[in-house]
């Protein structure tokens, strides 16, 4: 049975399965259809790219995985060792709600500002990811149909189901969404 996975800079795929990290901000990929994001999956494998991970776009305290993120990638093979549960989305139109969240994401605020800006008259995705890491990795080799600025990709191998941890237990996470929506409530109404 086919499934799906969610193309993710690898150093935000570490952050989450480390528990550093609950959110994903989204607006759109190049090569996507209609060059809007849409979630076409609520459960899926979390596909580790390389291409535009730059320290610049990552806040402080997740600089130091950028290298190791790199070092570890072989190019001939792609590894998956994270599944992710889509929880909550949330729409954000305004720069004070991006800072509110900046907190739970491991991007700079200056590159979540960036998505926010680009095609303005669309809201910034935000995606609430709970992570599991797998009990043991997948491995595909790599081609050129994983390649692009395409956000889904659908590999035809079964979603691993047996062994997963939460990187997060359910008290946890449920805390740390809780925290996100507080983040949010609290960006003045004229903000929002």
């Amino acid at each position: 049975m086919p499934t799906t996975a969610l193309k993710e800079w690898a150093v935000a795929i570490k952050a989450l399965r480390e528990g550093r990290q609950v959110l994903l901000v989204r607006k759109g990929g190049i090569s996507e259809e209609t060059r809007d994001f849409r979630i076409n999956a609520e459960r899926f494998l979390l596909f580790p790219t390389y291409e535009h991970q730059r320290a610049d776009l990552l806040q402080p305290a997740f600089r130091d995985d950028l290298p190791v993120t790199l070092a570890a990638h072989d190019p001939s093979l792609v590894r998956f060792d994270t599944f992710g549960e889509l929880t909550d989305q949330f729409e954000v139109t305004e720069p004070a709600q991006v800072e509110a969240l900046a907190p739970f994401y491991c991007f700079s605020e200056q590159y979540a500002e960036e998505r926010l800006r680009w095609r303005p008259r669309k809201p910034l995705l935000v995606m609430a990811v709970r992570a599991y890491r797998l009990a043991a990795p997948v491995k595909l080799a790599a081609g050129p149909a994983f390649g692009g600025c395409k956000s889904w990709l659908t590999l035809d191998l079964d979603m691993p189901e047996a062994g997963r941890t939460a990187a997060l237990d359910d008290a946890t996470y449920a805390a740390q969404i809780a925290a996100v929506r507080d983040a949010l409530a609290r960006v003045p109404a004229e903000a929002s």
